[in-house]
C-alpha cells in the first residue's frame, strides 16, 4: 500500500511542477505599430478563450463520467457480482462488438443530422448503460454492455468532430500549431479529471460499500453534460441532409465511399492501422492490467487488497505527464516530426507490454504500466492532430467512426479467446507488443 501512495505523491509533485513551469512562461507579444492589428489580435485571443470555455468543461464532464467507471468495471463484474472470467470477457466482448457494428453507421448519421444531437444521444445512452448495473440479471447486463459499446463509439468520434469542425469554422486562418495545442490541453486536463475520478470513485465506493456507486456518480455527470450541451453548443454538420438534397437537385455526383478514401489515401490507412493496434492494445490493457497486478501482488507474498482507485489515479498521472511531454516536444523541438514522435512512442509502448512477461516483479509490472500510460498521453493529442489535419470536415465523424470498426473487431477477437491463468495473459501481452512493432513498421513505410 505504501508503495502506491509514494508513487502517487511523486507523480503528483512532478506533474504539479511541470504544470507550474508550463503556465509560468510568459508569452512575449511583439511590438505592433498598427493599433488596429493589436485590437484584432486581442479579439482573436478572446474568441479562442471563449471557444475553449464552451467546449472544454463539457468535454471534461463527459470524460469524467467515463473515467469514474474505469477502476471498478472489472471488479464489479468479477468480485461484487461473482461472475466467472469467461462471462466477464463475454460482457466486455459484447460491448466492443456493439461498438464495431455501431461505428459503421453512427458517424455518418452524426455528419448528416448533427454532431450536437449525437452528443446529446451519447449522454442518454451512456446513462442507461450505467443504470443497468443496478441489477444482477445477466441479460440486462449484456444489454448494458451493448449500450456502453455504442456510447464508446459516440464518445470517441462525435465530440472531437464537433470541436474540430467548429474550430475550423471560427478560426479558418489559424496555424495548425494552435489546434495541436488545444488537443494537448484536452489531454492534460482530461488526465487531471481522470486522476480526480479515480480518487472520487474509491471514495464513493468506500462511503457506500458498493462498487456500483461510481457508476451512479457517472450518471450525474452525464446529466450535467446533457444540460450544458443543450444550452451552450450550436449544431454543426458534415454531409448534411440539406446538402445531400441540393446535390441531387443540381445533379452533383455522390461523394466517394469512405472506405475508398482509406484505400486511396495511404496516410488514412496508416492512421487506421495505428489506431487499431494501439487503441486495441490499450483496451486489452484495461481488461488485463488489474489481473496482472493482482497476480504479481500475490507472488510478492502480500495479503492485503490492491487500492484500485489509487492505482488508477497514478496511471492517469502518468498519462498527464505524457501529454505535457508532448506539448513540450512540439513547442521546443519543432524539428521532431509527428511521424518520428509516433514511431518512438509506439516502440516504447511495445516494450512496456513485453517486459512484464519477462519479469514477475510487482514494481516492474506497475512501472511498465505507467510507461504505457505516458505513451497514451503522447498518443492522443498527436493522433488527434494528425486526424484533424488529414480528414475533411464533411466526413469527419464518419471516418472517425469507421476507424473504430477494426479496432473493436480486434478487441473482440482477443477477448473471445480469454481464459483464466497467467499463460494466456502473457500470450496476449506478447501479441500486443508485436502488433505495436507492426504499427512502427507501417508508419515508417507509409508516413
Amino acid at each position: 500500500m505504501q508503495f502506491y501512495q509514494t508513487n502517487f505523491a511523486v507523480f503528483a509533485v512532478i506533474n504539479a511542477l511541470l504544470t507550474y513551469r508550463e503556465y509560468r512562461q510568459v508569452e512575449v507579444v511583439p511590438f505592433e505599430k498598427d493599433a488596429r492589428k493589436l485590437v484584432q489580435a486581442h479579439d482573436h485571443k478572446a474568441e479562442l478563450k471563449r471557444f475553449k470555455r464552451r467546449f472544454l468543461p463539457i468535454y471534461l464532464l463527459v470524460n469524467g463520467a467515463d473515467w469514474l467507471q474505469g477502476p471498478y468495471i472489472y471488479p464489479l463484474y468479477k468480485d461484487e457480482k461473482g461472475l466467472a472470467e469467461e462471462v466477464v470477457a463475454a460482457l466486455f466482448m459484447t460491448g466492443f462488438l456493439a461498438g464495431a457494428v455501431s461505428a459503421s453507421f453512427t458517424g455518418k448519421l452524426a455528419d448528416r443530422y448533427g454532431r450536437r444531437l449525437a452528443c446529446l444521444a451519447f449522454c442518454v445512452i451512456y446513462s442507461l448503460s450505467c443504470l443497468t448495473l443496478l441489477t444482477n440479471d445477466i441479460a440486462i447486463l449484456f444489454v448494458g454492455r451493448m449500450l456502453g459499446g455504442i456510447s464508446a463509439t459516440l464518445m470517441y468520434s462525435v465530440f472531437e468532430s464537433w470541436m474540430v469542425t467548429e474550430y475550423n469554422f471560427l478560426f479558418p486562418d489559424e496555424p495548425g500549431s494552435t489546434l495541436s495545442s488545444v488537443f494537448s490541453i484536452m489531454t492534460t486536463l482530461n488526465s487531471v479529471v481522470a486522476i480526480l475520478a479515480g480518487i472520487v470513485a474509491e471514495w464513493v465506493t468506500d462511503l457506500t460499500g458498493t462498487e456500483k456507486a461510481p457508476f451512479m456518480t457517472s450518471v450525474g455527470c452525464l446529466v450535467l453534460a446533457f444540460l450544458a450541451i443543450t444550452n451552450h453548443w450550436g449544431e454543426n454538420y458534415g454531409e448534411s441532409a440539406k446538402s445531400h438534397i441540393l446535390d441531387m437537385e443540381n445533379n452533383v455526383p455522390p461523394p466517394k465511399s469512405t472506405f475508398k478514401l482509406f484505400l486511396k489515401d495511404k496516410r488514412l490507412l496508416a492512421l487506421g492501422i495505428t489506431s487499431c493496434f494501439f487503441e486495441g492494445s490499450m483496451f486489452i490493457f484495461i481488461f488485463f492490467k488489474f489481473p496482472a497486478l493482482k497476480f504479481s501482488h500475490k507472488l510478492s507474498g502480500a495479503q492485503d487488497d490492491l487500492p484500485f482507485g489509487l492505482i488508477f489515479a497514478i496511471l492517469m498521472c502518468s498519462m498527464m505527464f505524457g501529454s505535457m511531454l508532448y506539448n513540450y516536444i512540439i513547442t521546443h523541438h519543432t524539428t521532431v516530426t509527428p511521424t518520428r514522435l509516433l514511431i518512438c512512442m509506439l516502440t516504447v509502448a511495445s516494450s512496456s507490454f513485453f517486459i512484464p512477461v519477462l519479469f514477475r516483479d510487482e514494481r516492474v509490472t506497475f512501472w511498465c504500466f505507467c510507461v504505457f500510460e505516458i505513451c497514451c498521453g503522447i498518443y492522443f493529442p498527436l493522433m488527434a492532430y494528425q486526424k484533424g489535419k488529414i480528414i475533411d470536415d464533411s466526413v469527419r465523424a464518419n471516418v472517425y467512426g469507421l476507424m473504430r470498426v477494426p479496432l473493436n473487431i480486434f478487441v473482440v477477437v482477443v477477448l473471445s479467446t480469454t481464459r483464466e491463468g497467467t499463460q494466456h495473459r502473457d500470450l496476449v501481452f506478447t501479441a500486443c507488443s508485436a502488433l505495436l512493432l507492426t504499427a512502427v513498421a507501417v508508419n515508417g513505410a507509409i508516413l
